[in-house]
């Protein structure tokens, strides 16, 4: 049987529809593009495992509970989201500094394994915020 045409009155309804239904699949396909970018955003990297050893990071600290300094977990989540936390991070590895998360300030580096450069800091606290 051929299909008969819609009637003329028919015609802005089914218009509104199909331009409310591609609205509401743009919308979806915004949401799941920003989910995306969110979970590769916070995907945690790999161990730097020479550099966490060399500078004895847990002696301090562990991933996920406090122990003589707040766990990376809690650093990741108190600075992942403020402005110039990396530069801040970056320079209390490299220079130590006073405590400002409890009562133990960042050894300087001669007491935590020797002079980090800017590069190895970067690679530590890339890490450390993608716990």
């Amino acid at each position: 049987m051929p299909r008969r045409p819609a009637p003329v009155a028919c015609l802005p309804v089914i218009a509104s529809f199909h331009a409310r239904a591609n609205t509401i699949l743009f919308q979806a396909a915004a949401v799941c593009a920003v989910a995306l970018y969110a979970a590769a955003a916070h995907a945690q990297l790999a161990e730097p495992t020479e550099l966490v050893d060399q500078q004895h990071c847990m002696f301090c600290h562990t991933s996920d509970a406090p122990f003589l300094a707040p766990s990376f977990h809690q650093i990741a989540e108190r600075y992942r989201n403020k402005p110039n936390a990396e530069v801040i991070l970056e320079d209390k590895l490299r220079h130590g500094g006073k405590p400002h998360w409890g009562d133990m300030a960042m050894p300087l580096p001669a007491d935590r394994g020797g002079p980090l450069s800017a590069e190895d800091a970067h690679t530590l606290v890339q890490w450390v915020l993608s716990q």
